[in-house]
């Protein structure tokens, strides 16, 4: 049974998380995950639910996206497939592998990926809002390899994969956050589905847990979408990246037995 006070944090860091990621197309899954398990909950649930209401939030992120114009279907086209396959088996792969190693990959994942963010917070552009890119056919297989190892890490590890796919429409279509964030939002709406049923094939769902967190990301991502980041973005990426190094330092810490 769900403990009232972690139910209760769960789903006002889920409200503040959501809020915020989907102002960059993201959905927050990256700090759902840590989130849960440190609240208690155990790695294959926290990791499901992660992908439920990232699915969720960025689902009603992206249809503010689409009314607004910008989400490129066309450039997102050729990125789920990859991320389809991907997330499916690596949600499914998660009953072989033990949850303390999907722990210990997530801690790692998380120093990347703060890294990552701290960097892309110093390369904003000025920019359009369209994506201008001619896919040719060594771009085309680098996309889908690229995608599938996304989608892949997305379903093991509880993510959706906007936090790496955004660098990745952002360097290739010389764009700022506005012009990939609905792109991103729409892309990992497949990752996190296609993880999701790979989750749920192997037991891994707590509707208690799932219901009232969901709502909470659809709320969060309502209100950020609406107020999307047009000034300091970079420095709000900073914020994140550091986030994360705390998250990773306490999963660890936690791994370990210390706390």
């Amino acid at each position: 049974m769900v403990l009232a006070w972690a139910l209760l944090v769960a789903v006002v860091s889920v409200l503040l998380i959501s809020l915020v990621f989907s102002m960059f197309g993201l959905g927050g899954a990256v700090l759902y995950t840590p989130l849960l398990f440190l609240l208690g909950f155990a790695a294959l649930v926290s990791i499901s639910t992660s992908l439920v209401i990232n699915l969720l939030a960025v689902l009603s992120a992206t249809a503010i996206y689409y009314r607004q114009g910008l989400v490129d279907v066309k450039i997102a086209a050729w990125f789920i497939p990859g991320v389809c396959v991907g997330a499916l088996a690596g949600g499914a792969a998660t009953e072989w592998i033990d949850p303390d190693i999907l722990m210990w990959l997530f801690s790692a994942f998380l120093v990347v990926m703060g890294l990552r963010m701290m960097l892309t917070s110093r390369e904003q552009r000025e920019g359009g809002d369209a994506c201008q890119l001619v896919v040719t056919p060594r771009l085309m297989v680098t996309i889908v390899g690229f995608s599938a190892a996304v989608g892949l890490i997305s379903g093991l590890i509880g993510i959706g994969g906007g936090i790496m796919i955004a660098p990745f429409l952002i360097f290739l279509c010389d764009q700022p956050v506005k012009g990939t964030a609905g792109t991103t939002a729409f892309i990992v709406i497949f990752s996190s589905l296609f993880g999701v049923i790979g989750h749920s094939a192997v037991g891994n769902l707590d509707p208690w847990l799932i219901l009232p967190t969901a709502v909470a990301a659809l709320v969060g991502s309502q209100i950020g979408a609406r107020r999307m980041v047009r000034t300091g973005a970079g420095a709000i990426m900073l914020g994140f990246g550091a986030i994360m190094w705390v998250f990773a330092a306490i999963l660890v810490l936690k791994l370990m037995g210390m706390m």
